[in-house]
């Protein structure tokens, strides 16, 4: 038997289900501060401020859910509730990004983005669907989408690795931990 089915057997129905239900809750709770937050006023708002938060806020987050993973009982569980953090959190991050560039430029965007234009746009940025309904038309708009395409990518490639990386050692430690 396999490691990954040992782990799998381990687990009682309740723990999944705490483990969906507080990743819903943490996903959830970020959207709705996303649609709760108060928009940033001045029609001078400078975009390196909010990117710079946006990222360090995602680095601080991304390091406590990898630590969190490594300490956990459950590490594989733990790695769900955190993909479904990392997730939403990146998502909301650029959404905020567009929509404050979107609220100060009304030129960015092809269109004025909304709090769910914003949050669709970065959701179609994300998964490179692209429908070309909302188009960056100013040069700071590209850059922004630009950069996150190339963080889509990086995401993709080291931050999942990272969290199930975090996953696999927490669960070996768990393992050597149980056999000694």
């Amino acid at each position: 038997m396999s490691t990954q089915e040992s782990w799998i057997e381990e687990l009682e129905r309740s723990q999944i289900v705490r483990t969906g239900l507080r990743a819903l809750v943490s996903a959830g709770a970020l959207v709705t501060l996303y649609f709760i937050a108060p928009l940033p006023r001045g029609a001078h708002a400078t975009l390196v401020p909010h990117v710079a938060v946006a990222m360090a806020l995602f680095t601080a987050v991304l390091t406590f859910e990898v630590r969190s993973i490594l300490k956990s009982d459950q590490p594989m569980l733990r790695a769900a509730v955190a993909m479904a953090t990392v997730i939403p959190l990146f998502l909301v991050s650029f959404s905020w990004i567009y929509l404050t560039m979107s609220q100060t430029n009304v030129a960015a965007f092809g269109t004025h983005l909304s709090r769910v234009s914003a949050l669709y746009f970065a959701i179609t940025v994300f998964s490179t669907v692209g429908f070309g309904d909302i188009t960056a038309k100013t040069d700071p708009a590209r850059l922004v989408v630009s950069l996150q395409m190339l963080a889509d990518l990086a995401f993709i490639a080291v931050v999942v690795r990272i969290i199930f990386g975090a996953a696999s050692r927490g669960q070996k430690r768990r393992e050597s931990q149980t056999e000694a």
